[in-house]
């Protein structure tokens, strides 16, 4: 879903020729078009590594759809250019469940117009023809085409991205109870010697692997941006390595990528305000899910819906929910979001005092 900035829907894209979208990857082009991932199970014979001949594996499917018309531009199967012993993973315990040999889960445009395509379970990076979907060279896994510098090589990686100086970033995984820690990658690959080589490694501030999920973002400062996937932390290093930033979500909370953008946010829908009677006072909870300029609320009582005035000097923003106390006999209340400069953003919809 593409959504503007009242976060309204703007236009919603879906996967074509059959075939239903996954989340991993979601990737905006400047030609107008989309850079999807899809799973799809096929019937396969996986006696070759030891499974069943009767078996089923996920074929990883990069697709490129035209986000005006939907029409599929470019499709490009895993199966069709890589083979199952190319994989690191086990087969799945249980023989009905489709064996996910290859987890595609970034796809990126490179430098030449061609695409990076990810891999988890092979641990490799896979450029492939934007026209003709051959693979023109593996970076990393079993018979890499790049022979692989000291601290280049990753496991279980994901988010793939080519850099404006040749560099790729990656956020490396890691294997748990194998490695110490995840690390967000800068890579810089010779494709005329076909070697990698490492220019600079973050590692994970809690010192742990992230065992799924994760992204490295650049930033125009040259430091970086990370996402810690399963281990629930954001990060921001500057050019040096030195951690500037490092937040984390609360228990049971993470995310699969985290970014830092200048945004500014306001919903289509009015403020929210929820009030509570106290022994001789109001409380009003004002807040408004996505607006991103409030600085200050101010409260509103009066003896009419269309008859409200300001209660007092405004109450500065505090966090998501901000809680106002007043003194009123009005019948009626609401607040006001204002900027910094005292504008008024948005008003609530009027509440009658509880009594």
């Amino acid at each position: 879903m593409i959504l503007d900035s009242s976060y309204r829907e703007a236009k919603r894209v879906r996967a074509g020729n059959g075939y239903m979208g996954d989340h991993h990857e979601f990737l905006i082009t400047p030609e107008g078009t989309a850079l999807i991932t899809i799973y799809s199970p096929v019937s396969w014979d996986l006696s070759s590594i030891g499974g069943p001949e009767n078996g089923a594996v996920l074929d990883g499917i990069a697709q490129e759809v035209d986000i005006a018309t939907g029409k599929v531009l470019f499709e490009w199967h895993s199966l069709d250019h890589v083979g199952i012993e190319a994989s690191y993973r086990a087969l799945p315990e249980n023989e009905q469940m489709p064996f996910d040999y290859f987890h595609i889960n970034s796809i990126d445009v490179d430098l030449d117009n061609n695409l990076l395509v990810s891999s988890r379970t092979t641990f490799a990076i896979y450029k492939i023809d934007r026209k003709t979907g051959r693979v023109i060279w593996k970076l990393g896994g079993k018979e890499s085409d790049f022979e692989i510098g000291d601290g280049a090589w990753m496991r279980y990686q994901h988010d793939t991205r080519r850099h404006p100086d040749g560099t790729i970033t990656v956020f490396d995984n890691g294997a748990v109870k194998k490695d110490d820690k995840s690390y967000g990658l800068v890579l810089d690959p010779d494709e005329e010697e076909m070697t990698v080589s490492l220019v600079r490694e973050y590692p994970d501030p809690s010192g742990k692997v992230a065992a799924v999920m994760g992204n490295v973002q650049v930033l125009p400062s040259g430091g970086v941006f990370i996402g810690w996937g399963s281990d629930p932390l954001f990060s921001e290093f500057g050019e040096d390595g030195e951690l500037l930033f490092n937040a984390v979500f609360p228990p049971r909370v993470n995310s699969y990528r985290a970014f830092r953008f200048p945004w500014s946010g306001q919903p289509a829908e009015d403020p929210a305000l929820a009030v509570e009677p106290g022994d001789g006072e109001l409380t009003l909870y004002a807040s408004w899910n996505g607006a991103t300029e409030v600085a200050a609320w101010q409260a509103l009582a009066g003896p009419a819906p269309d008859r409200l005035k300001p209660l007092g000097p405004a109450t500065p923003r505090a966090g998501f929910e901000t809680a106002i106390t007043v003194h009123t006999a009005e019948p009626y209340v609401g607040v006001q979001a204002r900027d910094r400069s005292g504008r008024v953003l948005g008003t609530s919809a009027v509440s009658r005092t509880p009594t």
